[in-house]
């Protein structure tokens, strides 16, 4: 799809004017390059409309930005009122819920705007630089940094739209709770998937999330900052990258250990964590547990000259119990202990923004979203003549100054989507909310399963060098994870006299009420995708379209616009076996039953082929000379199958161990089977009529 149709397509009708006059410039270009060389007087002419373009975008998004403060500023002033009056009635909630829905739908046209008309820039200025010959790349970026107008950060802003619907939905009564802890459960079931969105989505889903969960904020006093969201990671592996193997191939009990911290480098609390994955067939759930640190310590306690279990026992005084302090005391030998046994050291930095949806003081529905997610090399191996670390557990060169401009590329990988996480903590036999379903279907997300920040980051950093296998994910980054909206599904304004306004009308809403909605996934579900399908192994090869490959220029520092015009790109059909050289591991569901299928396949041979050896047994003792021959045809089809039958077993039972994508399937020995006995049978009549004769 050509960009110039793209924009016309997705502009918000009432802003058209407001936008990059993108034909006006592809026009431009081509009066100036039309049967002459193009001059200087053709740049000057050609830069100054650009820049009263950018003049014209920059001004725009500033004032309406700066209204929506305004209205925001109203709002919050306006409900504080009805919360505090006793008179307040249910239309006045109304009426404030309207003018959010408003400033929501706003908010999310704004954003697109600013992805719109960022693009475009980008656009018109490669097509400048590709037919005139004369660059200004250069100069037209140090300009858009003159006026980022496409840098301004909503997370704010969306934190407090979601606490003012938050009250509003809750007609002045939300839930209070403690943010950091959920309620206490019996016989509950989690439930984790994680999924890709693409940055055209992330403004939009968090707006349509927000109307059904509030923004987990720790500290509901303090204002929010850029910093609040920022979760640093360090993970640890060898040389030999056995953590990152074993967490590839989804062995059971393989482990995860990292070091976390919240907000910036100044932060002194230190988590480490590990995290251990269970089987399925095991009936347990893969756990995540961790023990705070102060960073001073930290060091010393990787090295092994520092117990964790003085501080630990000072938690009493946080109404911990003794079991739980017994546990992480444990769970810190044994932290330290692998660290030290497996010559563990850090390796990768992972760094994100993360925006959390969750009831305060109730786990039952939690849904994060990280931005901005970036992996970063923290390694000191051994002749690598690059010193990272050096001594220390995290390099201090960074911080989080996304995008990490210090770095060399070399250095850094920036993944080119947001990664949704929906964790779901629901009763035995309780179906989790119709919303959080549809969602989770929807045109919004793509879900991958099992992506995991560390395998990535280890697989596109370090597989040239000694990384045994990739991840399944890796081979198709390039496909465009962007589909076709769903009618009804996201943020849209009813317009007058639609079937939308008219339904409206009928619930007794507003005209200009703005649809919130995530709506039926019936049309996706009849296609056979549903949030079960992953990444990446669509045996239809069903293409999204969209305007090509957004992610290999992001990946590379770029941004998720800069493909190629015209170009396109989708799912393809299979999962390739081997990438650049590598083995690509395909995950494999395995439980018990798979073995004991292997038992019942071999069973089920060894019964045919005794069956087959008692019919050549009676024939040898009661049968003639010719009965004598079959019988030894037969005896010898017998122990061939038998032998070849007890060979496919421990075959197939090797494969399953290592979780192989397979085949499985057995073409030959049916095949020698039926080949076999036909010829037996046909021996033995050949050798009876010819008796006769």
């Amino acid at each position: 799809m050509k960009f110039g149709h793209h924009l016309k397509t997705s502009l918000y009708p009432e802003w058209t004017f407001y936008y990059l006059d993108y034909e006006g410039l592809k026009v431009e270009l081509k009066k100036g390059t039309r049967g002459k060389q193009w001059d200087e007087d053709a740049e000057t002419s050609f830069m100054e409309l650009l820049e009263k373009e950018l003049d014209k975008v920059y001004n725009f998004q500033a004032v309406k930005s700066g209204e929506i403060v305004r209205r925001m500023e109203y709002c919050e002033k306006r409900i504080n009122e009805l919360t505090e009056s006793k008179d307040t009635t249910e239309d006045d909630y109304v009426a404030i819920e309207h003018e959010l829905g408003l400033i929501i739908a706003d908010v999310h046209d704004l954003a697109k705007f600013t992805r719109l008309n960022y693009t475009g820039f980008l656009k018109i200025i490669k097509k400048h630089d590709k037919q005139t010959k004369w660059v200004a790349k250069p100069m037209v970026l140090a300009r858009l940094n003159l006026k980022p107008f496409y840098k301004e950060n909503k997370d704010a802003l969306i934190v407090k739209i979601s606490r003012l619907y938050d009250i509003v939905r809750t007609r002045g009564h939300p839930v209070k709770g403690n943010s950091a802890q959920g309620k206490t459960q019996q016989n509950f079931v989690r439930n984790t998937k994680k999924y890709w969105v693409h940055p055209d989505n992330i403004t939009e889903l968090k707006l349509v999330i927000l109307q059904h969960l509030p923004v987990l904020v720790f500290n509901p006093n303090k204002e929010f900052e850029p910093a609040d969201s920022a979760i640093s990671s360090i993970y640890f592996d060898n040389e030999d990258f056995e953590l990152y193997v074993g967490r590839v191939e989804k062995n059971e009990g393989a482990e995860a250990i990292r070091l976390r911290w919240y907000g910036d480098m100044d932060n002194r609390e230190i988590f480490v964590e590990r995290k251990t994955h269970r089987e399925d067939w095991t009936g347990e759930k893969s756990v995540k547990a961790r023990f705070p640190i102060k960073e001073k310590y930290v060091n010393k306690y990787l090295r092994g000259e520092h117990s964790m279990e003085k501080a630990l026992q000072k938690s009493r005084n946080k109404a911990k119990s003794e079991k739980e302090i017994e546990s992480l005391i444990t769970l810190s030998k044994e932290i330290q202990y692998s660290i030290l046994s497996r010559k563990l050291r850090p390796v990768l930095r992972t760094f994100y923004n993360r925006t959390a949806f969750q009831l305060p003081g109730d786990a039952r529905v939690r849904i994060s979203l990280d931005t901005e997610l970036t992996m970063i090399r923290e390694d000191n191996f051994k002749n690598d003549p690059k010193l990272r670390s050096g001594n220390n557990w995290r390099r201090m060169d960074i911080g989080i100054n996304y995008p990490f401009d210090n770095l060399p590329e070399e250095e850094l990988t920036r993944f080119p989507y947001a990664v949704l996480e929906v964790k779901l903590q629901t009763q035995l036999g309780q179906e989790p909310p119709e919303w959080v379903q549809e969602l989770v279907n929807s045109h919004l997300v793509e879900h991958v399963h099992k992506f995991s920040k560390y395998i990535h980051g280890v697989a596109t950093l370090m597989e040239s060098r000694r990384v045994p296998l990739l991840p399944f994910w890796l081979p198709q980054m390039d496909a465009d994870i962007r589909k076709p909206p769903i009618p009804r599904i996201g943020i849209t304004r009813s317009e007058p006299n639609t079937p939308a306004n008219e339904a409206n009308k009928r619930l007794g809403h507003d005209d200009s009420h703005i649809e919130v909605l995530v709506d039926d996934i019936g049309s996706r579900e009849s296609e056979g995708l549903t949030e079960n399908t992953p990444l990446l192994s669509r045996a239809n090869g069903r293409s999204y379209g969209g305007n090509g490959s957004a992610s290999a220029s992001y990946q590379n520092g770029g941004h998720p616009y800069e493909a190629e015009e015209g170009s396109s790109s989708g799912m393809v059909g299979h999962i390739p076996t081997k990438f650049q050289g590598k083995r690509v591991y395909i995950p494999v569901r395995v439980e018990p039953k798979v073995y004991f299928a292997n038992e019942r396949t071999f069973l089920s041979w060894l019964n045919f082929t005794v069956i087959l050896g008692g019919f050549a047994v009676g024939l040898l003792n009661f049968g003639d000379k010719i009965g004598r021959v079959a019988a030894g045809m037969f005896t010898l089809v017998a122990m061939s199958v038998m032998l070849y039958a007890l060979y496919m077993f421990h075959w197939r039972a090797q494969m399953i161990r290592r979780k192989e994508y397979g085949p499985y399937d057995d073409r030959v020995g049916p095949t020698f089977l039926c080949s076999a006995l036909l010829l037996a049978v046909l021996i033995n009549f050949w050798l009876r009529f010819g008796d006769e004769e």
